[in-house]
């Protein structure tokens, strides 16, 4: 059994009736988690109020009420890839992600994750990421370290204020154009876990450029203006130049163990923003490359 040592939280919403049972709420806000599952956390003491103080199954819940609890899966195989910290101060930390790392604990994922390993590397529990990038993807994500700071540096990605580069080798190239405008909207497809192009008012936009063919594919430089999930690589579809070894599009490929020799050719290369709290200019690059 693989446990967290770091609890997750989730608050009650204002609109959820005092005295729901606990399991009822837990039920509703975590449709894919089993009700069994809930049982043995509750019956193992992993559940517990802000204060710390142990739930039982007999617990209700209150509005705005923070639960916290955690997580624990059956079994969980080793990332045998290792992060690298590129900046560290007061309020923030950057570090690059391998590729097949997780950002944060999802699924069967608790401990094998850049959130809890810079956790325990920090021994600061309250880092929280403030963007975030697909398991397979490699590269660039920023830190928070501390509660005072934080809305400052997510709210520099609410309001669009990050410029973001992605490195991509696609599989083959368009065979007109080195340079390309994105604009399209992407909604939620099917199954849930992929997007699709929908119809209407575009809400996720790209650059595209050529930075040099590679045999029948190419190395492409893409400045997302929007962040819009697998916006890169859709748009990468989008052009003609899906991204090498990508499970998910165009074709969503059948469920298969990671196969480390062959990663998503998919690379969060640079960020560059003002600082909220110094007001310094940041500009972050990744050590990594797609070689």
């Amino acid at each position: 059994m693989s446990r967290s040592p770091f609890a997750s939280t989730v608050t009650v919403g204002e609109a959820v009736p005092s005295g729901t049972p606990i399991l009822d709420f837990l039920g509703a806000r975590f449709p894919a988690v089993p009700p069994g599952i809930w049982e043995a956390r509750l019956d193992g003491g992993l559940v517990t109020d802000e204060r710390g103080g142990t739930l039982s199954r007999a617990a209700r819940v209150e509005p705005m009420m923070v639960l916290r609890y955690f997580r624990e899966v059956a079994h969980e195989d080793p990332i045998p890839f290792d992060e690298e910290v590129i900046h560290v101060d007061d309020h923030l930390i950057v570090a690059c992600k391998p590729h097949f790392l997780p950002v944060i604990p999802a699924g069967k994922f608790v401990n094998e994750t850049l959130l809890t390993r810079l956790r325990k590397r920090f021994d600061t529990p309250d880092i929280i990421p403030v963007n975030r990038i697909d398991r397979e993807t490699a590269g660039l994500v920023l830190f928070s370290r501390l509660k005072e700071s934080r809305g400052l540096y997510q709210g520099l990605f609410m309001d669009r204020k990050v410029s973001k580069v992605y490195e991509a080798v696609s599989l083959n190239r368009p065979e007109r154009g080195s340079s390309f405008h994105v604009e399209n909207r992407l909604v939620e497809g099917h199954p849930w876990f992929r997007m699709t192009e929908d119809a209407g008012s575009p809400n996720a936009v790209s650059d595209i450029e050529l930075i040099a063919p590679r045999g029948a594919g190419g190395l492409y430089r893409i400045s997302p203006v929007t962040g819009k999930k697998h916006q890169v690589r859709l748009h990468m579809c989008a052009i003609g130049a899906p991204i090498e070894n990508d499970r998910l599009y165009p074709d969503l490929l059948d469920e298969a163990p990671p196969d480390f020799e062959r990663p998503l050719k998919l690379l969060a290369k640079e960020v560059r923003f003002t600082d909220p709290v110094s007001g310094e200019p940041r500009h972050f690059i990744s050590p990594r490359s797609l070689d």
